[in-house]
């Protein structure tokens, strides 16, 4: 298996340039990792929709809870996945179905060949990578607490969204 690199710069591209986000198995419960991510993620200014089918319209967070992609009225430009690895195709599939532009999957999520189908048509695709982790790296605020980022820079660190 090959090791994964995302550069800084596409990362920070994405998270300045996406709105509208929908995370497949989004969870109404307070203490999975899923609701941490969609309440940060919502706290920098995404909007994001939650996809789980046993939650189906429930609200979460303010947002109506979907089965499916296909089931959202409005365009998704990322799709986050809170999935097992073996879980991801159908997702993929879905993805492009709705016109996605990004596919996010998860820490410890990854499927290369779902990832080759996306990028062969033309999505951007990040694996085993956790947005909300990301943005706190690349913004400086992991660092607040002593956490190495792997950023050097003696600049002041550049706000990456603008809510």
């Amino acid at each position: 298996m090959e090791a994964l690199y995302y550069p800084d710069w596409q990362i920070r591209r994405i998270l300045r340039d996406t709105n509208t986000i929908a995370m497949v198995g989004a969870s109404t419960n307070w203490n999975r990792p899923s609701y941490f991510a969609m309440k940060y993620l919502q706290e920098k200014g995404f909007r994001v929709i939650p996809v789980n089918p046993r939650a189906e319209g429930e609200i979460l967070l303010g947002e109506t809870v979907y089965a499916s992609l296909k089931d959202i009225p409005e365009p998704i430009e990322m799709v986050d996945i809170f999935q097992r690895s073996d879980r991801v195709p159908p997702v993929v599939d879905e993805a492009l179905e709705i016109g996605a532009k990004i596919i996010w999957m998860q820490l410890t999520v990854r499927h290369d060949e779902a990832a080759q189908k996306a990028e062969a048509a033309g999505l951007t695709v990040i694996m085993d990578r956790c947005p909300k982790i990301e943005f706190g790296r690349l913004s400086g605020e992991l660092g607040w607490s002593g956490i190495n980022t792997r950023v050097i820079t003696s600049r002041r660190s550049k706000q990456i969204r603008t809510h």
